[in-house]
């Protein structure tokens, strides 16, 4: 029985003897605008708010928009829309979201 695991960069590996080997081909990289994060602090000082404040308002820990400004992680899936569409229409959408 083969003992398999999606890594976060959407690699398959393989693993055995406490190793991990590579199972199918690498991904291939998307192309830098797509892989581009967020500018969440611009958005952030756009909006006027502290970190503390911008986290408040969309319901996420200070320690993942600070994350998320250092680079130490890049916002995903549904956060990255958010942060898309607040790019676009920030008072329409903290005002939605102050609705929840």
């Amino acid at each position: 029985m083969q003992r398999l695991r999606l890594k976060a960069d959407g690699r398959i590996v393989e693993l055995r003897d406490g190793q991990e080997f590579p199972l199918a081909p690498t991904v291939p990289a998307a192309p830098a605008e797509a892989a581009a994060p967020p500018a969440v602090r611009d958005l952030r000082r756009r909006a006027r708010l502290t970190q503390l404040e911008f986290a408040a308002r969309l319901g996420v820990p200070v320690e993942t928009i600070r994350n998320w400004e250092q680079g130490k992680r890049m916002p995903r899936g549904p956060a990255r829309a958010l942060l898309a569409v607040i790019a676009h229409a920030p008072e329409t959408v903290f005002a939605a979201l102050a609705r929840v």
